[in-house]
């Protein structure tokens, strides 16, 4: 049975794509049809933060949503706003989150300093745009933010497109990039002989996705494209057990010394890669039966494709990097949460702002506050809303009626 508590109801931290919607901005007024692509560095250590621009470039058509453009989907660990930089007006925003948010709650953060890429795509402004990027920690208090211009006259700003040489295949195509959710896959660790495949492995990891709701009723509303982005070895990284490969995206588990944490930090180079295809979301398949993966919010899924437990495991961490939902288990490192806020993520909470969450889907009549404790690394202080899901356990047959909620939000929000 949940544990019943107190609920202190305070400001909405963690808003709702529909809470956070703006004025409506028209796309063909403020944008050209192309994609910027920029790269930032956030730097820093636990004390002190920092984010540099690292490079502007184009990268073909733009694919991502020509509607909500001045509404945020999500909170996340990091926010960019674009303002036409004439009028001052909003004219796009987007949110992310980053493995350099969750490495400042490490150990390792209090002895060094160390730096992190970043990549955000955004469509590309026809008149010279402001753009500001900030980044918020644990306690969703601002931990850095920059500002900077951006003219799209700029003879600097790189053209990047290798769609010409790209090895690619739609695996299912529902309507145009502008209209539809795209989901690129690509593969890492697999060598040049191992194209069929990771073709079978992206197969698997689509209808693995499809099996799911709401993804399975709402199939119509995504794109799936699969691109070969062979390694010069084949397998995956595996520090603890003394494995290095030679891969495209230099991924590998292990990270923050979590065994089976699998990520990359050479995220310019995924970018590189399929420069010129038309994506928004990325879902990686690492070639390995080595259990693990990974998936940061509008960033990147990373899962091993060879384990049993694939088919859960990728749908997992899709839920991850698409719908920004965090982990519901409750052992791990509970420093990456402060239980005194509410989080942003739409699956958890802490009963501090309990009405942005769930509240309303609360059954009544069986007083049933949906309120499991135990969620988020943290076996005491943070909420899940039942028993399992696919957010907790990889034996869960679905995501639980709020995550599937959540993402339904989410989709609605990308194509309506």
């Amino acid at each position: 049975m949940a544990k019943r508590f107190v609920l202190i109801i305070l400001l909405c931290i963690a808003a709702t794509p529909a809470v956070l919607a703006g004025k409506n901005i028209k796309f063909d007024d403020y944008f050209t049809g192309s994609t910027l692509r920029i790269d930032y560095q956030l730097c820093g250590n636990s004390k002190q933060q920092s984010i540099a621009l690292d490079a502007l470039s184009t990268t073909g058509e733009w694919a991502g949503r020509k509607h909500h453009l001045d509404s945020l989907p999500l909170l996340g660990n990091g926010q960019l706003v674009m303002k036409d930089l004439a009028s001052g007006k909003t004219i796009y925003q987007t949110s992310f989150s980053t493995l350099f948010i969750e490495w400042l709650a490490t150990d390792e953060a209090t002895k060094t300093t160390r730096s992190f890429e970043h990549t955000v795509l955004v469509p590309m402004p026809k008149a010279p745009a402001e753009i500001t990027v900030t980044i918020v920690n644990s306690s969703l208090h601002e931990a850095a933010r920059i500002t900077h211009n951006v003219d799209p006259a700029d003879i600097l700003i790189a053209k990047k497109d290798n769609s010409a040489t790209l090895d690619f295949a739609y695996l299912y195509k529902s309507g145009k990039a502008d209209r539809c959710i795209d989901v690129i896959i690509l593969a890492e660790g697999y060598d040049a002989t191992e194209r069929d495949t990771f073709y079978a492995d992206a197969r698997v990891a689509m209808e693995s996705l499809f099996a799911h709701e709401p993804f399975k009723s709402r199939k119509k509303r995504f794109n799936i494209i699969a691109a070969f982005t062979p390694s010069r070895q084949s397998g995956m990284s595996v520090p603890h057990l003394g494995t290095w490969k030679d891969t495209a995206f230099n991924s590998h588990f292990s990270t923050f010394y979590s065994d089976r944490y699998l990520t990359t930090s050479s995220i310019k180079k995924v970018h590189d890669a399929i420069a010129g295809l038309m994506y928004e979301h990325i879902i990686i398949l690492a070639n390995t039966d080595e259990y693990g993966g990974g998936g940061i919010y509008n960033s990147y899924t990373l899962t091993t494709a060879h384990h049993r437990d694939f088919r859960p495991v990728v749908v997992h961490e899709f839920g991850h990097s698409f719908g920004g939902l965090a982990d519901e288990y409750d052992y791990g490192d509970a420093a990456t949460y402060d239980l005194t806020v509410e989080p942003w993520e739409q699956n958890i909470t802490t009963g501090v702002d309990f009405a942005s969450k769930w509240q309303d889907m609360a059954r009544k009549e069986t007083d049933d506050t949906m309120l499991y404790e135990g969620a988020a690394y943290n076996p005491t202080g943070m909420y899940r809303s039942s028993q399992d899901c696919r957010m907790r356990t990889n034996a869960a047959q679905a995501f639980c009626p709020v995550c599937q909620r959540a993402l339904s939000r989410l989709i609605d929000f990308y194509t309506k």
